[in-house]
């Protein structure tokens, strides 16, 4: 498994760019820049790198009990978590537990 995701890194990056396009091209954030558009060249042509700080106004008002699906993702949340210890909120979605789980079952056969 190991071998097929660094071999083939490029090509499943842009695959995964594509389904979360394809899932979150109606959400409030994506809309304000892609307009409901799925095109990965528009994509990295208008949606910026942010941090934290840029995104922790939608993610403040899912915590404050608007509905997520339509802010940041169409995906429901099932929690919250910090980044690296710091007291962030940190969208989880039952999807990125099940490859956060599977990052760390690989990195634990690793070691």
């Amino acid at each position: 498994m190991l071998e097929e995701i660094t071999t083939n890194a490029r090509q499943i990056q842009e695959q995964l760019l594509g389904e979360i396009l394809s899932k979150n091209a109606e959400t409030e954030y994506l809309q304000g820049f892609l307009h409901g558009q799925t095109d990965k060249q528009l994509f990295k042509k208008n949606v910026p790198i942010v941090t934290y700080d840029d995104i922790k106004p939608y993610i403040d008002r899912i915590a404050n009990g608007k509905a997520s699906f339509d802010i940041l993702l169409v995906e429901p949340l099932i929690g919250a978590g910090t980044a690296g210890g710091q007291p962030k909120l940190i969208p989880i979605t039952a999807e990125s537990a099940n490859v956060t789980e599977a990052l760390g079952n690989l990195h634990l056969s690793l070691m």
